[in-house]
């Protein structure tokens, strides 16, 4: 079962809507299965895992010496944030269903309302499926983190911190929680209605932190000295140590988006691993091959890019399917962050729009492309090029959303708080103008 049938069940079970509102015939209640129960926990664990340490090393590592503490602060800082605002209001807005009626478009189809707020209506023995609804609300509540975090690579090494907290607070509401409804809540979610396929958020989670890193840049502008200074990572083991740890931590965001132990659970395990190592030794060899030379930093985005594209695909596609989507994201994102960056010169200071975007993109169309049957994929698409253009409306919905209230939202924080350091102090470094820490002493 894919993650858009497991919501609309999940809506339907779980989320205090009537029985007798839902069909003439009777539903069975859910039961806990203490084997569903176990693979989510630990799911959990390694979507969390993902963010601290994993995405706070590889970001890390790549920016200069100076910086090195203003990055894992932001990431860690994230983590704390999105956690006490998806309690207060952030599950209740993406997953709460009342009010939503299917094929009908209305407030709801956007995001959820306001019932679920503090997590009203939960107890130890509330169920989601077959786990207990807790264990799915932190599962969730990992994925949001992980989100916003994800920006943070754009602009690293030149917004305050001040402006970073309230930008993602605010961000996490306004893009993350409807993009996330629209596509994850349920019959009447607006994506899910027109028929996206997105397993485990290649939409949800990388379009749209993508799409928003690339506006961060832009509004803020380029770190002092770009492109002209050496801008080199400074501990790229930290970063191979990072993209290693999201690999791992990976299995859960993907194969845990089954939210059972089950086939689905496994097949989207395999699936992960193949496009993971296509893309790593895809992005590998074209730089060999381009530059004379494969560097970690290299094989490492790469794993990264194969990571982003299977997200939406990991549970429709198959093997076959897998190994296209890696090799794919490996070439096109490897061009992504160099040839297409240099040529528009923006500064995403550690590529988020060229492998989180671009990465997201590409595994967002080619879902509909390998979930047909008779390309080895395990979902139910027949009809191809129909599917291809509801995945590229799902995409540029989610573009055109997440583009326009970025920059609002950018543009007010800039005209009021303020976005950008001070010009000396982006020179020091932000670990000493913003921490008074050092990462290292020296």
């Amino acid at each position: 079962m894919n993650r858009p049938a497991l919501t609309r069940l999940a809506a339907l079970t779980v989320l205090a809507l009537p029985l007798t509102a839902l069909a003439d015939t009777p539903v069975a209640a859910p039961t806990l299965n203490t084997g569903d129960t176990a693979w989510m926990l630990v799911s959990t664990v390694l979507v969390l895992f993902m963010t601290i340490p994993g995405l706070a090393l590889f970001y890390a590592g790549m920016v200069r010496s100076k910086n090195v503490l203003s990055v894992l602060m932001q990431c860690f800082a994230i983590t704390g944030l999105v956690s006490i605002l998806w309690v207060i209001y952030g599950y209740s807005l993406v997953f709460d269903t009342s009010g939503m009626i299917k094929d009908q478009v209305n407030l709801h189809s956007f995001v959820g309302g306001l019932h679920r707020a503090f997590l009203a209506g939960l107890t130890p023995d509330s169920l989601f499926l077959t786990v207990p609804e807790s264990v799915f609300i932190t599962f969730q509540m990992t994925f949001a983190i992980i989100t916003p975090a994800l920006i943070v690579g754009a602009f690293a090494e030149r917004m305050k911190f001040s402006a970073m907290l309230l930008f993602m607070g605010l961000w996490f509401t306004l893009v993350y929680a409807p993009i996330a409804h629209m596509v994850w809540s349920g019959p009447g979610g607006l994506l899910l209605d027109w028929g996206v396929l997105d397993f485990a958020g290649g939409t949800v989670v990388h379009i749209n932190a993508g799409v928003a890193g690339l506006v961060a840049a832009l509004v803020l502008g380029k770190r002092r000295g770009y492109p002209n200074s050496v801008m080199a990572p400074h501990n790229l083991g930290y970063t191979l140590i990072g993209a290693s740890m999201l690999w791992v931590g990976w299995f859960g965001f993907n194969a845990g988006s089954a939210v059972a132990a089950n086939g689905t659970a496994g097949m989207a395990m395999l699936v992960t691993q193949i496009a993971t190592a296509a893309a790593a030794l895809a992005w590998m060899a074209i730089e060999w091959l381009t530059h004379k030379k494969p560097s970690v930093l290299g094989i490492a985005s790469g794993a990264v890019a194969g990571l982003v594209a299977i997200t939406p695909a990991s549970g429709t596609a198959g093997p076959g399917g897998a190994l296209v989507i890696g090799l794919a994201a490996g070439v096109v994102c490897f061009f992504s962050a160099t040839s297409l960056k240099r040529v528009l010169g923006y500064d995403d200071s550690l590529d988020v729009f060229g492998v989180h975007a671009i990465g997201g993109i590409l595994g967002a169309l080619l879902t509909g492309v390998f979930a047909a049957p008779a390309l080895g994929g395990f979902g139910t698409v027949t009809d191809i090029a129909g599917q291809l253009f509801t995945q590229a409306k799902g995409v540029g919905v989610t573009i055109l959303y997440t583009a326009i209230v970025s920059f609002v939202l950018l543009k007010l924080i800039d005209a009021t708080l303020g976005l950008r350091v001070a010009a000396d102090e982006e020179t020091e470094g932000l670990d000493l103008a913003l921490h008074n820490e050092r990462g290292y002493n020296l």
